[in-house]
């Protein structure tokens, strides 16, 4: 699509949850979150010319505030849930047409940047006019919009939708995740398609239970049209069972569940064949059409990546038939997604590998594919502070397996102590072999320079759990840091 103009997000929209949102006219929605109060912002809301306060209907407001709405002849609304409420005036504020767009959304553990990524690529390929919406970026065909998390607040969330259709975009593809559901984010959205990548145990501070994880994650295909496509890793374990109750799942507004496998999982509907090719290439074989297709790519390394591959492929399929003509246009020309599996040649001839892994399964993925490829692998994580601790030192005990050093050191550590985090992830180091292999440097900067200085020509230093972050989170402050910019420095 052609570009007559820049593209830009409204400063002020008809309805927010942040008062920098809040212009004459709008309607303010006061959530009370995990660290702020939105009943708190009220008056700063009331100035900026907020003429409807939505706030919860238990809570009881100052007499100041209450003097204030009545000043300004505000209106005030109380709603039994705030976030809900966000998210249906936001919707109806917007006004979306949902025959004006298609949109694909990504859920799963891991793998949802980067499917998200090479979908929104493989439509631009086409030809057509796309946005993304993921945790790295969000895009409207070339032009780049701040990601403010990986699945953007409904007030965003509708105001960046409704640009879309503005601005004659077809598609959207969309990064989802399980919290999206659980706090009402894209309650009135509409998709026409959803791909499940795989699961496991992470923000065990909101699912207790992966069970309770899993039903969150399959709530999300419920906001789907009539006869939109699920399309589910039948290889993960609860794929599997996506695949197995699917009939439990189904109802009028969602019918097709289409597993793909790289197993040979006879249950799934596309069997996909994967082979790693020379100069770190790779390539899957693809029945389409009753054509059997090769794709292969470079830049996407690893056996975890041919499902996201896969995953990508399905679901352009689905809007736009893949031909031989199609694929004659080289489909994987472009660059993996920042922070995944991104590479950097160091001067001493060792290579740094950056990349968002911070799971346990994501860490076995990744390294189990990496140790093939070098003869000295230095591994360097931490773990984020405040979120779920089990899986700590199962990513230690991981990461010794597969390492020959492992540097523990700092990763966002927010208010809890470094060390105890650290600890926490050695403790699942358990025998003496292991232990000799971990180093302990809180300063991450300092652990990244001592990975340089130990390793030589050859190896391989993998930097894992920040990706393309470039922050790190002490208490209650974000302060600038960048793995890339480190790595760029050695000279």
């Amino acid at each position: 699509m052609s570009q007559t103009h820049k593209l830009l997000m409204p400063d002020i929209f008809p309805v927010a949850s942040h008062t920098k949102n809040i212009g004459p006219g709008s309607t303010f929605v006061a959530i009370k979150g995990l660290k702020e109060d939105g009943t708190h912002y009220i008056l700063e809301a009331l100035k900026r010319g907020a003429t409807q306060i939505v706030i919860d209907e238990t809570v009881e407001l100052l007499p100041e505030i209450n003097q204030a709405i009545v000043d300004t002849k505000a209106t005030i609304t109380r709603v039994k849930n705030t976030r809900k409420a966000l998210a249906d005036l936001s919707a109806k504020a917007a006004n979306i047409n949902w025959n004006d767009l298609t949109i694909i959304g990504v859920t799963g553990t891991k793998g949802k940047s980067t499917t998200t990524h090479m979908l929104f690529n493989l439509f631009k390929k086409t030809g057509a006019s796309v946005a993304c919406l993921n945790s790295v970026y969000n895009m409207i065909n070339d032009t780049e919009f701040t990601a403010p998390l990986t699945t953007a607040q409904p007030d965003y969330l509708q105001q960046f939708l409704k640009l879309c259709v503005d601005n004659k975009v077809h598609y959207v593809v969309m990064e989802v995740a399980a919290q999206a559901f659980t706090y009402h984010r894209i309650d009135g959205i509409q998709f026409d398609a959803f791909i499940f990548t795989n699961l496991e145990r992470e923000h065990g501070e909101l699912y207790p239970t992966i069970e309770d994880y899993l039903k969150a994650k399959c709530e999300l295909f419920m906001h789907t049209k009539i006869n939109a496509s699920v399309f589910v890793n039948s290889d993960d374990a609860a794929g599997a069972i996506i695949i197995k109750q699917k009939a439990q799942l189904k109802r009028e507004t969602y019918t097709n569940v289409i597993g793909y496998s790289l197993k040979n999982n006879f249950k799934a509907y596309y069997n996909v064949h994967y082979k790693a090719l020379e100069n770190k290439s790779s390539s899957v074989i693809l029945m389409i059409n009753n054509h059997k297709y090769t794709f292969s790519y470079t830049g996407f390394s690893g056996f975890f990546n041919a499902y996201n591959v896969t995953a990508a492929l399905l679901a352009l399929n689905t809007f736009i038939p893949i031909t031989p003509t199609l694929l004659g246009a080289e489909l994987f020309t472009f660059l993996p997604l920042r922070g995944r599996c991104e590479e950097y040649n160091l001067p001493n001839g060792a290579r740094v590998i950056i990349d968002y892994a911070h799971t346990p399964n994501s860490f076995d993925a990744i390294l189990r594919s990496t140790r093939q490829l070098t003869n000295n692998l230095i591994v360097i994580f931490g773990a984020g502070g405040g979120k779920d601790h089990e899986k700590r030192p199962m990513m230690g005990c991981i990461a010794a397996h597969w390492a020959d050093t492992v540097i523990l050191t700092s990763d966002n550590p927010r208010h809890e102590d470094p060390v105890a985090i650290v600890e926490s992830i050695k403790s699942g180091i358990k025998d003496e072999v292991g232990q000799e292999k971990v180093i302990i440097e809180l300063d991450r900067q300092q652990a990244i320079e001592l990975a340089y200085q130990k390793a030589q020509e050859g190896t391989i230093i993998m930097l894992l759990g920040k990706g393309p972050d470039e922050y790190q989170i002490i208490g209650d402050v974000k302060m600038p840091f960048s793995e890339k910019q480190i790595v760029l420095g050695f000279k």
